[in-house]
């Protein structure tokens, strides 16, 4: 599907765009981020399923686990074409070829920021290095990429210098680097321009990091400008601020240029769920395409107008990148978006009965309490008088951990009145006793647990702590909180809630049959 509103401006761009993914390499470098090497595997399997042309696996010469992860995601027969970073280095070069990686991207400094202040070199010790390096790391049989690092703060004669000295050496594809974040999309243009002028035959790329909050944007013009290949990491992961985030580069490529790449859009929600779970790195709320709040529409003047047509505040299908929209429930909200929410759940008020369900909604919000689904579900049973019966209960849950021992908890669970009893590891305890709920219940009802919040609204040892979830089954999304002394209880409170909001169904037989 695409929108009337990018297709004139589709020309200039190259007939095939090449994703390069560098979420392994650049994005594990995001402070806090650290990735085991089945960690590695699962998320290079995961970017292979979604379609990007080159996965960069690593560092190969940083250490024997990272070595031993780039070796073993290369086994995998993968068909996105697998590469390791190296430096200058004929030892970095030696590992990449270790590691069995098809190519590597050859890391070499073009600013004399970097030249001078870093390496202590001179710029024709970077020409003869760069045009060995080159040289021996073809001589090992790679496919070589150039990089030339901090090129955008290089002076433009000695950069063609760089690059024509790796041409010369034989290098496959070249992309100058703008390491600390520093153009903007018109010196992006004349850059590329230049350098395609310069280089036609050459494969230019761009590496673009986000320190001014523009390198999609960067990106993009590259592209428009000469490049054919964009590195780019899920969820804009990366040091400091960040690298150019994939799903808005493609996206923004899908739908506002009609430049198609390889990348299956629908799978990027799950991608970036996937991202954010193994690096333990948390997707800001408001983050484009796939933040928590990208298809959420709250304030009453929205919900009003979307429920009529969706394009008049979703430029982006939600269906495109593997999200369903949803309306959230607050002091914003307006009578049709909680009316709308609450036919979800099955219940359907008199106007008498929403508008007192809208006013204590209204009241709630005021208050500064984040109302969710199971909120919402408890006001509208008590308004409507309905009985509060829950399709699942909590029946007993033990939890067992300590320094040296693995994280184990068992639950047992009423289910439609049928007793569950299923036992889990995990990270924590909190992460066991929530891989043993979904383990008990997702046999009889797949549910996926989307997004998980914790704060302590108290202080001290004794804080009380709450927790809020956002759960999905099927097309169908909820929100719940817990709030308990004890986090695995918050956790475990948070989580039967919102199973209970998307199992509960006053419409059907019983009040506690699923929804279809």
């Amino acid at each position: 599907m695409h929108l009337k509103w990018g297709i004139a401006l589709s020309s200039g761009f190259p007939r095939k765009i090449r994703i390069f993914d560098t979420t392994l390499r650049d994005g594990e470098q995001t402070p806090g981020a650290s990735l085991t090497t089945e960690k590695k595997i699962a998320l290079a399997k995961q970017l292979d399923n979604l379609g990007v042309d080159i996965i960069e696996a690593g560092f190969a010469a940083a250490s024997e686990g990272e070595l031993e992860a780039i070796k073993l995601i290369v086994k995998e027969g993968l068909k996105a074409e697998i590469c390791s970073f190296a430096r200058g280095v004929k030892k970095d070069i030696d590992a990449v070829k270790e590691s069995g990686a098809n190519s590597v991207f050859l890391v070499i400094p073009s600013s004399d920021i970097h030249i001078q202040h870093k390496l202590k070199k001179t710029r024709e010790d970077m020409l003869k290095l760069t045009k060995d390096m080159v040289r021996y790391a073809k001589s090992r049989g790679l496919l070589v990429e150039l990089g030339l690092e901090d090129a955008t703060r290089a002076e433009r004669s000695f950069l063609k210098d760089m690059i024509n000295a790796g041409i010369t050496a034989g290098t496959d594809r070249v992309t100058p680097c703008d390491t600390v974040g520093v153009l903007t999309p018109e010196k992006t243009t004349e850059l590329y321009t230049d350098l395609k002028q310069t280089f036609p035959e050459t494969s230019l790329g761009v590496h673009c990091h986000d320190d001014f909050g523009m390198a999609v944007a960067n990106s993009i013009a590259a592209l428009k400008a000469g490049a054919e290949e964009v590195h780019v990491t899920i969820n804009g992961l990366g040091e400091r601020a960040g690298n150019a985030a994939l799903e808005e580069v493609v996206v923004s490529l899908k739908l506002l240029y009609n430049i198609e790449t390889g990348v299956k859009t629908e799978k990027l929600y799950d991608t970036s769920l996937l991202a954010s779970r193994l690096t333990g790195i948390s997707v800001q709320p408001n983050k484009a395409i796939v933040g928590e709040n990208a298809f959420v529409h709250e304030a009453g003047i929205h919900t009003h107008a979307v429920l009529a047509e969706p394009l008049t505040y979703e430029p982006i299908p939600p269906e495109i990148v593997g999200r369903t929209r949803r309306l959230g429930v607050g002091k914003l909200a307006g009578s049709r978006g909680i009316s709308a929410v609450l036919k979800e759940m099955g219940l359907s008020p008199t106007e008498d009965q929403l508008n007192e369900i809208f006013k204590r909604v209204k009241s709630l919000g005021d208050k500064g309490k984040r109302v969710t689904d199971a909120d919402l579900q408890a006001v509208a049973e008590s308004v409507m008088g309905l009985p509060s019966i829950r399709a699942i209960k909590l029946e007993e849950l033990t939890v067992v951990t300590g320094d040296r021992v693995t994280p184990t908890a068992s639950v047992r669970l009423n289910l439609y009145g049928k007793l569950l009893t299923e036992a889990a590891t995990g990270i924590g305890p909190v992460d066991a006793a929530m891989n043993a709920i979904r383990k008990a219940v997702s046999a009889v009802e797949p549910i996926r647990l989307e997004e998980y919040h914790v704060n302590a609204i108290t202080g001290g040892t004794d804080a009380l702590v709450e927790v809020i979830v956002r759960l999905k089954k099927g097309d169908r999304t909820a929100t719940a909180m817990g709030a308990h002394g004890d986090i695995v209880m918050a956790s475990v409170e948070a989580m039967l809630g919102g199973m209970n909001v998307l199992l509960t169904n006053h419409n059907k037989t019983g009040n506690n049959s699923t929804t279809t």
